[in-house]
């Protein structure tokens, strides 16, 4: 059976790779292998770099949870939701190599992220649940608030306007986005710059600097899995 979730370690960075073969969904059993392989890479002490598969870097969580198996949907959302309180306090510098596709939950990740590279091409990214007849999870709201502009926060959440890549930088989905054959190159680039950290440094002004945001996640986390 191929694995959906691979870790590799080379030189203090961690290469956390999503591949289910399709459109890489958040389900149950990726976004467990995710909080492994996250756990995994701070016991390492390593710089995380999280990536996807062609043409997709996730397209969010897996939607047969909801017709299929609607018993489990609060098990996927709070997976998802402690992924991102996770990776928005984690204790190294994580980066998001966005390699396609990126919507709902597949975004919810790289805006928890210290810096997010995204291929440049013929891909969206954006917040869809409004167009897919879900109400935005309250988690999500603190996650946009504190990435996204606040004239996109709006547009991106209430009318679930899609993005190019390079309109996904403006919006504070990415920080850049780069072409296919500079991509490898930007990534090492930002692995070293990232790396030449102090780690204790990052870390404490990491938590400093999103203390509010990581508490209304929280709140909102605790709020959204009780009702």
């Amino acid at each position: 059976m191929t694995e959906i979730v691979t870790y590799h370690l080379n030189e203090g960075v961690a290469t956390i790779t999503l591949d289910d073969g399709k459109v890489n969904a958040l389900s149950i059993d990726m976004l467990n292998e995710l909080h492994e392989m996250f756990d995994r890479a701070a016991s390492d002490e390593a710089v995380v770099v999280l990536t996807g598969r062609e043409k997709y870097f996730s397209a969010g969580f897996d939607l047969k949870v909801f017709t299929e198996t609607p018993e489990r949907l609060t098990e996927m959302i709070g997976l998802g939701a402690t992924l991102c309180e996770k990776v928005l306090a984690f204790p190294t510098p994580v980066i998001t190599a966005c390699t396609g596709h990126a919507l709902a939950a597949g975004t919810f990740i790289p805006m928890c992220a210290d810096y997010r590279i995204g291929l440049d091409g013929d891909f969206k990214y954006g917040l869809n649940e409004v167009k897919i007849g879900l109400t935005m999870p309250l988690f999500v709201q603190e996650i946009a608030r504190q990435r996204l502009t606040p004239a996109e926060l709006s547009r991106a959440t209430i009318t679930a306007r899609s993005y190019s890549p390079s309109e996904a930088v403006g919006a504070g989905f990415l920080d850049c986005a780069v072409s296919a054959d500079g991509f490898e190159s930007a990534i090492a680039v930002a692995v070293e710059e990232l790396k030449g950290l102090n780690p204790a440094a990052h870390a404490a002004t990491k938590l400093r600097v999103r203390a509010d945001a990581i508490v209304a996640v929280r709140e909102a986390i605790e709020t959204e899995l009780a009702t």
